[in-house]
């Protein structure tokens, strides 16, 4: 197992390090705010083919892989993005499979959004970009189904991200069975290996931001980089930064391997660990972490003008915190994990996708 960048990632990292250093940024956050949405940078962004970049190029898509899209997402984090990135890509990979990924979704003028849980009485409750996207893929029992329409009322929340909720009615079935509800459980595998990914990139900015203060910032005729108090605080992020990104970069790798048909494996006992269900929900813990615990020490080493509006590390902190929560209680999280570690050696792979029912055949 290699998980260092290819030299084709490395390129797709620079590529994308410009365009979000020139896109996006945290004055471009603000701009967003607080619908959490630069309508600007997405039409740039659909120019890269971004969009549809994690799509077969059998369906008409640039053929990246899960792991080539978690470099892109990482630089996104890093940056800030005001885009609804992660859930596009996630979104039009699962219409993908179901063969219902159109010429507009894929390019990205038609942005699709992933409800994160289960509908519930009718409405996919809290979805990430639902105040946005104008499709939503949604799970509703055991059947897929697409949400069209006008995006909802946009929920107020301390990230700023573009939460709403979607009502079902009108919505069309894509396709039924327990391979459906399987597809639905792959792309929210997914979507948490991503989201990990953007978490390490703010984990990455806000140790950049705290070190640059320390260094500038000086007290009694001396940085307060050189107080051994302030030290203390920052030394430990390197390697919850490296520890995140690592543990990211073999969910993706795990999730590559699934979908070219190889089982993965969860045993704790002989510490072999290779299911993907099982990474995801580990490198989304432990990035949530990462960028939590970085982000409130950087803020932290700003002092008072950390909470300042015009000092950059808030929106980091905000948004470290709102993905962090989104999908659930890390808490939660954490004992949903601890199922699957301790439930004893076992071996997945995942729904063929080929075999997933249709919901106009069913």
């Amino acid at each position: 197992m290699d998980l260092d960048l290819t030299e084709d990632q490395e390129a797709i990292r620079d590529v994308f390090a410009d365009f979000f250093s020139s896109e996006t940024g945290p004055e471009q956050a603000r701009d967003a705010e607080p619908l959490g949405f630069d309508s600007r940078a997405w039409d740039r962004l659909i120019e890269t083919g971004a969009p549809g970049m994690g799509v077969g190029e059998s369906r008409g898509g640039g053929g990246a892989t899960l792991a080539d899209l978690t470099v892109v997402v990482e630089e996104a984090g890093a940056h800030i993005a005001a885009l609804p990135l992660v859930d596009h890509m996630v979104a039009t990979r699962l219409l993908a499979t179901v063969g219902a990924c159109d010429d507009d979704v894929l390019a990205g003028t038609t942005i699709v959004g992933l409800a994160i849980r289960p509908a519930q009485d009718g409405t996919a409750r809290t979805v990430p970009t639902g105040a946005v996207a104008r499709q939503v893929v949604a799970l509703d029992g055991d059947a897929l189904v697409l949400i069209e329409g006008d995006p909802g009322a946009h929920l107020e929340n301390h990230g700023c991200l573009p939460l709403a909720h979607r009502r079902l009615a009108g919505a069309t079935v894509l396709a039924d069975g327990p391979d459906a509800a399987g597809a639905y459980r792959r792309a929210l595998d997914e979507w948490r290996t991503l989201t990990a990914s953007t978490l390490v990139g703010i984990t990455r900015t806000a140790l950049d931001l705290g070190v640059g203060y320390v260094k500038e910032r000086h007290q009694f005729g001396r940085p307060i980089g050189s107080f051994q108090a302030i030290q203390h605080l920052l030394a430990d992020l390197p390697g919850l930064l490296d520890g995140a990104r690592l543990l990211t970069a073999k969910a993706a790798w795990t999730g590559d391997r699934a979908v070219a048909g190889q089982t993965g494996v969860a045993d704790i006992g002989d510490n072999e660990i290779t299911d993907f269900a099982t990474l995801a929900c580990m490198a989304l813990v432990s990035s949530g972490e990462a960028a939590t615990t970085a982000t409130d020490r950087s803020l932290h080493v700003h002092g008072g003008y950390g909470f300042s509006e015009e000092y950059d590390i808030q929106l980091y902190f905000r948004r470290a915190r709102a993905l962090s929560v989104v999908l659930d209680d890390p808490a939660r999280e954490c004992r949903r994990l601890a199922d699957l570690l301790l439930a004893g050696p076992s071996t997945s792979s995942p729904p063929d996708a080929d075999h997933v029912t249709s919901g106009a055949t069913r």
